[in-house]
């Protein structure tokens, strides 16, 4: 029996400016796939059956289909509220027809990459199409100098310079709504600073290309293997287990760390946070300096490479006689 390979349906949301298009052009290239659809062509198509008088907030744009509220008084005070609670009513029309959209695909055994605006975390429900499609939920963000640059250059690119640039307050309120989403969801949040950085990124999590592989070093060196993993090869570090010496099994925690800022973050706190950091190096103590990571890589290239630097560096631990075989069965080494 041939176990054929669920179809992609890949989801990429942001604001209007992050630079979507580009990467969901890249990513469905690198992944072979034919089929790339915008929700602003979604959003014509609902437009013209569902008419201004009925839906005032459709016919406008994401970022001032605020203007069409009737209780816009609740908002008072509020301009953030207003805002994404207008845009919110917009994108709410066209999700519908979004996971129609989605549900061919997957009837039809298609690949398909959506990017878009209407894209919400939490409006979308991935969930039901999880046993038929490999789906992936992707929001990009960047920071707000790059954000208004590209904001500039794509409206002047489209020819509609003077209306959009007068919006960019409100496209990065929705910027930062649909942050707030993406995290309450669990959606990955991709930093888009450069173009095949985010693509391997993305990569990584929708492949899953990856080892377990034995660690030792120190809590200082610490920034030195996330950098290499992180930001060299665009991989992810998966869970953390602990060899403490009696045990049977690890000591396991679960994590999930793809950016590099957010790696940077956990490094400075510890260095702002001594008792932190020093509860951190006595577990570190007990294991001898020993752990487990499940790594992940954009292909099977990068994690080779990414592999012999982490042992070039002498991240590596290879006296694996040192770790009990139920430890070993528990961490899934190989």
């Amino acid at each position: 029996m041939i176990l054929l390979r669920k179809p992609y349906v890949i989801l990429i949301g942001s604001a209007s400016g992050i630079g979507k298009s580009t990467i969901a052009y890249e990513l469905a290239r690198n992944l072979g796939i034919k089929h790339l659809i915008e929700t602003d062509f979604i959003r014509e198509i609902v437009r013209g059956i569902i008419g201004p008088d009925y839906a005032p907030a459709l016919h406008k744009s994401s970022f001032d289909a605020y203007v069409t509220l009737r209780d816009k008084h609740r908002f008072e005070g509020n301009t953030e509220g207003l805002i994404s609670a207008g845009f919110e009513e917009h994108a709410s029309f066209v999700i519908p027809a979004i996971e129609k959209v989605i549900k061919r695909a997957v009837e039809d055994y298609d690949d398909v990459v959506i990017e878009g605006v209407h894209l919400v975390p939490g409006f979308v429900d991935i969930e039901k199409y999880k046993n038929d499609a490999s789906i992936h939920f992707f929001v990009l963000t960047a920071d707000e100098e790059i954000h208004k640059e590209r904001f500039v250059k794509r409206a002047m690119k489209i020819k509609r310079g003077g209306k959009h640039l007068e919006y960019f307050k409100e496209n990065r309120i929705i910027n930062d709504y649909l942050i707030n989403q993406a995290i309450e969801h669990g959606i990955p949040v991709i930093k888009n600073e450069d173009l095949d950085k985010t693509v391997k990124r993305m990569l990584t999590i929708i492949k899953e290309i990856c080892k377990v592989l034995i660690f030792k070093h120190s809590v200082d060196e610490l920034e030195d293997e996330t950098n290499i993993i992180l930001n060299n090869y665009g991989g992810r570090i998966m869970d953390v287990s602990y060899f403490l010496p009696g045990f049977g099994e690890p000591l396991k925690r679960n994590v999930n760390v793809y950016n590099p800022d957010e790696a940077q973050r956990f490094i400075h706190n510890l260095n702002e946070n001594p008792q932190r950091k020093k509860d951190l190096e006595k577990l570190y103590d007990l294991s001898d300096n020993v752990h487990a990571h499940k790594i992940c890589a954009p292909d099977r290239e990068s994690l080779n490479k990414m592999v012999k630097e982490l042992d070039e560096a002498g991240f590596l631990y290879k006296d694996l006689n040192k770790i009990s075989n139920k430890q070993k069965e528990n961490t899934n080494l190989e």
